[in-house]
């Protein structure tokens, strides 16, 4: 497997020392999905976390209402105590994945900012944490750590996937945002090799249960999946839930900590 450089980024922290990095944020974890509060380019509002995510957007919605037209924007992102200065924003329709929330989603916070920290997420009850490597916590005795690498802008980790007659391994991103359990991308599953995936369709047009996924040590079984007009396949909440993550994207690293664990 080969490591790609970290994504460059400019970062500082926001209103001083007395806004710690180390606050929880005011997550909450529904359809799932989590959601966090964030300004990005002026706007306020609630945003997906997503770790598996290249790139942080606006709703195109909330980018109109701003006088901001195109599909692209330039500004700072604030969250969970950074800020991250002059990001190029995609703005892009949330509709098809926010359409059932009880308030309006402004947009997604993506890998392209988060990964000049660590972050840490867990699920039940919801917490989200980010931290500067220099000033981040120790992580927690007997967490198992799984390398990450980049690709296509997504930190990706290895996992295998199983059609009941024939498996392989994947590499997969680790999704905060993603509303499926699994999505297998084009680029990395052949169909050939595992020839009942052919039944699998892409998001919003239906899904079948994939056999079995094996990550972190853990067998996951008859997960909902579908496939993706992306290159790389990912892994959403119904699956990460398992685990308290910490992703340490400075080192590479993403820690599984069970939840009955120190």
């Amino acid at each position: 497997m080969i490591r790609l450089p970290a994504l460059p980024l400019a970062l500082c922290l926001a209103l001083g020392p007395a806004m710690a990095a180390a606050a929880p944020l005011a997550c909450w974890y529904e359809h799932g999905v989590i959601v966090v509060p964030a300004n990005v380019a002026g706007a306020a509002g609630d945003y997906i976390l997503d770790t598996g995510a290249p790139r942080t957007e606006l709703h195109d919605t909330r980018a109109q209402g701003m006088g901001l037209s195109g599909d692209a924007a330039q500004g700072d992102v604030d969250v969970g105590g950074f800020r991250f200065l002059d990001r190029s924003l995609a703005i892009a329709s949330q509709d098809a994945r926010t359409y059932a929330f009880p308030t309006p989603i402004a947009g997604v916070i993506g890998a392209d900012v988060l990964s000049a920290v660590i972050v840490e997420v867990d699920f039940r009850p919801c917490r989200v944490e980010l931290h500067a490597a220099a000033e981040a916590p120790a992580p927690k005795a007997g967490a198992q750590g799984q390398d990450l690498s980049w690709r296509a802008g997504r930190p990706v980790m290895w996992a295998a996937v199983s059609d009941g007659a024939s498996a392989r391994r994947v590499l997969v991103a680790p999704s905060t945002g993603l509303d499926a359990a699994v999505r297998l991308g084009a680029g990395t599953v052949d169909v050939a090799t595992l020839p009942s995936l052919e039944s699998l369709a892409p998001y919003e047009t239906g899904r079948a249960d994939l056999r079995a996924l094996s990550l972190g040590g853990a067998l996951f079984e008859n997960l909902p999946t579908g496939l993706s007009g992306d290159e790389v396949s990912a892994v959403g909440p119904a699956v990460l839930e398992r685990w308290r993550l910490r992703f340490d994207f400075p080192a590479g690293r993403l820690l599984l900590i069970a939840d009955d664990g120190p």
